[in-house]
């Protein structure tokens, strides 16, 4: 596979956003019946699946453009990712675990604590080409919890080895880390720590370690994703993209309050897919997602 930092990333450091998104296209409202929108994930066919974690839901947008509830009591699940073999990840924070989910709504749980001490609150995850997954655990004091402070000093990164069982911390460095996407390569991994204001990106050793953080960019953001072209997409007021080398190309505005995650969807990965509070919206590109699968 193409390296997306490498021999497209000349490319992609003279883009546009004119080259990025199709014609004179705007975000597009699908749906604003929800209460807060979060964790896009696409399958192989191109569906989307998102949470509304309040309302404790997952949905499903097909490529069809339907609508429709994939899990109910999906344990308040925020952040997600499909695996391989077309199961879907969640950050399950109801019991600050991490969750597979068949195609068919079984459900297994892959994680329940650290080292005997709940999580703070599974948030996002990455999933890489041998099925380590990367999971970002800040802390955000939920209505739904009986605690009232985190068990584990420290907001810390997690990966959890193709099958292991116990998670091996990665980043312990940063104040509050939110959103989480690797390369298809498998050679980068960009981190957002929301509270710093601030995106790194990590070299990834062949253990899954991390090594050689380096500042991206000065902004932070709720969730990430790249086009196939290495380019960065981040969230917070609207969608701004940067590209591989971290020079900013411009914002995609969003008519929403904060727009808290993004990916690329459809049957041909040309879709841009905004979860926004309350609403869900999509944007046409020129470009494809940068996904794995």
């Amino acid at each position: 596979m193409n390296n997306p930092l490498s021999n497209q990333s000349a490319m992609a450091a003279d883009s546009t956003l004119s080259q990025l998104v199709a014609g004179d296209a705007t975000p597009q409202l699908i749906s604003k019946q929800f209460k807060f929108t979060e964790g896009p994930a696409t399958d192989k066919a191109g569906n989307i699946y998102f949470t509304d974690q309040p309302n404790n839901n997952i949905w499903k947008y097909d490529t069809a453009g339907k609508l429709s509830i994939f899990l109910d009591k999906a344990g308040r699940a925020n952040g997600l990712g499909f695996d391989k073999k077309g199961n879907l990840l969640a950050c399950a924070d109801e019991q600050n675990q991490l969750w597979s989910i068949s195609p068919k709504g079984k459900i297994t749980v892959l994680v329940t604590d650290y080292q005997g001490q709940k999580l703070n609150g599974p948030n996002d995850l990455w999933i890489d080409a041998k099925g380590g997954i990367y999971l970002t655990d800040p802390y955000y004091q939920r209505d739904y919890w009986e605690r009232q402070k985190p068990e584990i000093e420290g907001q810390k990164v997690y990966y959890l080895a193709p099958r292991k069982k116990e998670l091996m911390v990665v980043a312990d460095d940063l104040a509050q880390p939110n959103g989480i996407i690797g390369t298809p390569d498998g050679k980068y991994l960009f981190v957002a720590d929301i509270r710093a204001n601030k995106t790194y990106k990590y070299t990834i050793a062949p253990d899954g370690t991390l090594t050689e953080k380096t500042l991206f960019v000065n902004q932070g953001s709720d969730g990430i994703t790249l086009d196939e072209h290495g380019n960065i997409y981040l969230t917070g007021r609207g969608v701004t993209v940067y590209s591989p080398a971290g020079k900013k190309i411009g914002n995609i505005p969003v008519p929403a309050n904060w727009t808290g995650n993004v990916t690329f969807g459809g049957k041909d990965r040309k879709t841009l897919f905004i979860t926004a509070s309350e609403s869900v919206f999509t944007l046409p590109m020129q470009v494809k997602g940068g996904n794995h699968y």
